[in-house]
């Protein structure tokens, strides 16, 4: 179903300026997307409106005009750098006689390429079916009459109706399969838990260099591109720190400006690293003029899967290209905000290093917790990570728990459900923790 044709990569790209600065996109970015899908951009085509055409997005008469450079050129594929309706696209394709993508369906063109394992490629084509689904009509307009003939009479359907309800069975089938992926990616994070071992997911915009930081971090070949999406499919590697400890980083899937929700839902599992990780390290292009849109595009993405708790810490790269040198910076606190790095050029490892080794270094916090009945979910949590060791209930109707347990894991948890961090300290317990909380 979802096989490229060998024709049409001859593309004419076209971009709407409109007011509206929620759906406004940048034109730069929309020709790498095109280069990165395989598209051999021929021209572009841009225009400005208040509000988009209900019928052609553009206005007829911009319409007409790429329609007679589609004619004119032999162009095939018009990439439109928007989010169009289904109608939209139907009206577009039967003005031009050729495919008409929007951003959305060139996004998903460039993830089918990118998927290389089982459960990339499942994450995909859930994608693929739910954005199909709302455009089925396209070409079987021809087929809406019922069904005929010998041994066809029977349930009265349309074929429109029989490819919806495959379609229907296929998302079904794929969304059970991927909810296996899940089960078996929770078990691997259990196993983490309980070997004390931490996660560091690194997230970030597209084509940032979280890979090539990656690969110079663990000594791993993920696949490094400069193109949009290079990595799909999130890959675990263990760092061996300065001091002995081990931490799990993991190389995750980028984001983009308006990343298409059924994408954001489809890679939900894989998402997950993102979201249970202890730490986050943001990568971020210190040289890209629009860096700033992009970190809140991506803080926009980590706010939609709920990842915003987990502590963060922006990692600066490509400075090489700013001729700056690599350093730390700290908040008022001490705590450090951003590490300035040239991962191409492995400067600044040792000072990423550096702070992954001070800020997991083991201390524990131990003693004896008191909690009223109130506070049986606080209780419960600390059951979810291992932290309990003994447990009794006193004369007033208290849980006595026993604890043992990371600061970082306390931290994590207490930042993730939102609750006072100094409620879960042991009586009397003293420890640096205090100032970090």
């Amino acid at each position: 179903m979802f096989e490229r044709p060998d024709s049409g990569e001859q593309a004419i790209l076209v971009h709407l300026d409109l007011n509206a600065e929620n759906q406004r996109e940048y034109i730069t970015e929309f020709e790498e997307l095109a280069v990165s899908a395989g598209a051999h951009v021929h021209d572009i085509v841009t225009a400005s409106r208040h509000t988009p055409d209900a019928k052609y997005f553009v206005g007829r008469g911009k319409a007409d005009e790429i329609a007679q450079k589609v004619e004119a050129e032999g162009i095939e594929l018009v990439l439109f750098n928007h989010a169009l309706s289904p109608s939209q696209e139907r009206n577009l394709e039967a003005l031009f006689k050729c495919r008409v993508l929007d951003r959305t369906g060139l996004i998903l063109d460039i993830f089918s390429q990118r998927a290389r394992t089982f459960e990339g490629k499942l994450q995909v084509e859930l994608a693929q079916l739910k954005h199909l689904s709302t455009r089925l009509i396209r070409g079987w307009t021809h087929l809406e009459r019922q069904k005929g003939g010998i041994g066809l009479r029977g349930p009265g359907e349309t074929q429109l109706e029989t490819d919806r309800r495959l379609l229907g069975m296929r998302i079904k089938q794929i969304k059970k399969r991927l909810e296996k992926v899940r089960k078996q990616r929770e078990q691997g994070r259990q196993s983490r838990r309980k070997a004390e071992v931490p996660t560091v997911a690194f997230v970030g915009y597209t084509n940032a260099g979280k890979s090539t930081l990656f690969n110079a971090l663990t000594n791993a070949d993920v696949y490094v591109q400069d193109q949009l999406f290079a990595t799909l499919d999130p890959t675990l590697r263990k760092l061996k720190l300065e001091d002995g400890c081990d931490v799990i980083l993991a190389d995750t899937v980028g984001f983009i400006r308006h990343l298409p929700h059924d994408l954001v839902e489809s890679f939900r599992s894989t998402l997950q690293e993102t979201e249970q990780a202890h730490l986050l390290f943001h990568i971020i292009d210190a040289s890209d003029d629009m860096r700033q849109d992009n970190i809140n595009a991506v803080e926009s993405v980590l706010q939609e899967i709920g990842a915003m708790k987990v502590p963060q810490i922006q990692i600066m790269n490509k400075i090489d290209r700013l001729e700056m040198a690599p350093r730390i910076d700290r908040r008022e606190d001490g705590t450090v905000e951003r590490i300035w790095v040239s991962a191409i050029h492995k400067q600044g490892l040792e000072l990423v290093n550096q702070v992954l080794a001070d800020y997991f270094k083991q201390d524990l916090v131990k003693g004896t917790l008191f909690l009223p009945p109130a506070k049986g979910r606080v209780r419960a949590l600390l059951y979810s990570i291992n932290a309990v060791e003994n447990e009794t209930i006193d004369e007033a109707g208290q849980f006595v728990l026993q604890i043992n347990i990371p600061k970082r894991d306390l931290l994590q948890m207490a930042s993730r459900e939102s609750i006072d961090a100094h409620l879960l300290l042991p009586e009397g317990y003293e420890s640096p923790l205090a100032d970090a909380i």
